[in-house]
């Protein structure tokens, strides 16, 4: 079965400082809250020996669907930080309030709660936090709730400059460290629990090594090293609905499956043409898996056959190519996109002309896996609705679907972020068999 796929910009956003991870609320019923964190590298002025701090922003939103008349993101907080290098929402409510986690380049893991009053709204609230270690930057950081469980003890894992992993756990009094080791010789870029044995921990490396760690036994050997990738490890993300299920990503441009009982050879390789530096495993469906590959763009993967032995590398099902820099932040939202997307006219005639409303022209793009376009502000600084012309889409190259468990329309709302343009980009991803198109 022939698929369409299109993806489509709904909103761009300037965070004025360098963007660089982007994280949709996982907890109901606030999926609608969508964080943005930044990094900038302030050098000073008197030459060489100039000091650098680096700074940083939270920025926080909701995404509201009231119709096509406006941009569908709200700002609700901006809070100045340290420069932000990763964070991660809780994926389960801890004393009935969503949490997230972020790593700062102060060294700090930094916990905030989600709370909402009448008069201001929602916004996050400091909670906690708790140095990592001196003269270091906290680089990553992930929570052992990725199944959605809220009955075996909630745990933080994050990895540091210094090349050390962390294991911490959060209490009402705050942050409490349970374990630290040096994991790796240079930076240790990233760290991930496996989420069906939460004792089992993940970490890459500047030194291109993948480790892995058992709690139980301590953290003194790993349980493996890998050399399979190239070059520094920098992106891990366990298969939250397939248990053994591994997905690495390294600066050597390369998207590795593994089977965590077998960690000598991977599953499949897939090559993105840039640097992966962050992967996402889709909330609902267990095959499609987002990367953030920095020099080439966004990517959604298809990896079914590859998890079913195939070996060869997981196609491309669509490319998000609007960002202008560092393909850094990416996500996923579960939010429900209730309607689905509008279907191309037999001619493509807008029900206005852009002439006579004032408008400008919309922008299309075409790539060989999608078809991509951004509706403009009219002269007034109006929002133009996306129906006023439909673009056309493309069937992904040749790709064969059997599943009967995405055997109908998808449609994903998805957030992006790029480094050196400051660029947040909220986007959704249509895919739908071919005849289902034909409206």
């Amino acid at each position: 079965m022939a698929w369409k796929s299109r993806t489509r910009n709904l909103q761009v956003f300037d965070t004025e400082l360098s963007a660089d991870t982007v994280e949709w609320c996982p907890v109901s019923p606030n999926q609608d809250i969508l964080a943005c964190g930044t990094y900038q590298l302030q050098k000073g002025t008197g030459g060489e020996d100039a000091s650098t701090s680096r700074t940083g922003r939270l920025y926080l939103f909701e995404f509201r669907r009231e119709g096509l008349v406006r941009p569908p993101l709200t700002e609700l907080q901006r809070m100045d930080t340290a420069a932000i290098l990763d964070m991660k929402w809780c994926h389960v409510p801890l004393s009935g309030e969503a949490v997230m986690g972020m790593a700062v380049a102060s060294g700090e893991l930094q916990l905030y709660s989600l709370s909402s009053s009448q008069e201001s709204g929602r916004s996050l609230r400091s909670l906690s936090s708790l140095e990592v270690g001196a003269e270091r930057l906290a680089l990553s950081l992930d929570w052992s709730t990725g199944r959605m469980d809220s009955s075996s003890d909630v745990r933080v894992v994050c990895s540091d400059s210094a090349g050390c992993v962390s294991v911490l756990e959060p209490a009402e009094g705050g942050l409490t460290a349970l374990s630290q080791w040096k994991a790796h010789e240079f930076e240790a870029w990233i760290s991930a629990f496996s989420y069906w044995d939460t004792q089992l921990v993940y970490s890459g490396g500047d030194d291109c090594k993948l480790k892995g760690w058992d709690l139980r036994a301590g953290p003194s050997c790993p349980t493996f090293t890998s050399k399979r990738h190239s070059m520094g490890v920098c992106s891990i993300h366990s298969n939250p609905h397939r248990e053994h299920i591994l997905a690495t990503g390294s600066y050597d441009e390369l998207i590795l499956l593994w089977d965590e009982r077998n960690m000598r050879q991977p599953l499949s390789e897939s090559p993105t043409g840039g640097g992966v530096w962050r992967l996402k495993w889709h909330p609902i469906h267990q095959h499609l898996l987002l990367a953030a590959c920095m020099h080439n763009d966004f990517h959604i993967l298809h990896c079914k056959q590859a998890l079913e032995g195939s070996g060869g590398p997981c196609p491309i099902l669509a490319s998000y190519i609007l960002h202008n820099s560092l393909a850094y932040g990416a996500d996923w939202s579960r939010l429900s996109l209730e309607e689905p997307a509008p279907c191309s006219p037999p001619a493509a005639e807008p029900k206005e002309s852009f002439t006579e409303s004032g408008g400008h022209l919309r922008i299309q793009y075409e790539s060989p896996t999608a078809s991509f376009d951004t509706s403009l502000e009219d002269d007034a600084g109006r929002y133009i609705p996306e129906d006023v012309t439909a673009p056309s889409t493309t069937p992904s190259a040749g790709l064969v679907i059997n599943s009967t468990e995405e055997a109908s329309s998808q449609s994903c709302l998805m957030a992006s972020c790029s480094f050196y343009d400051h660029m947040l980009h909220v986007w959704r991803w249509d895919w739908a068999p071919d005849e289902a198109q034909q409206c």
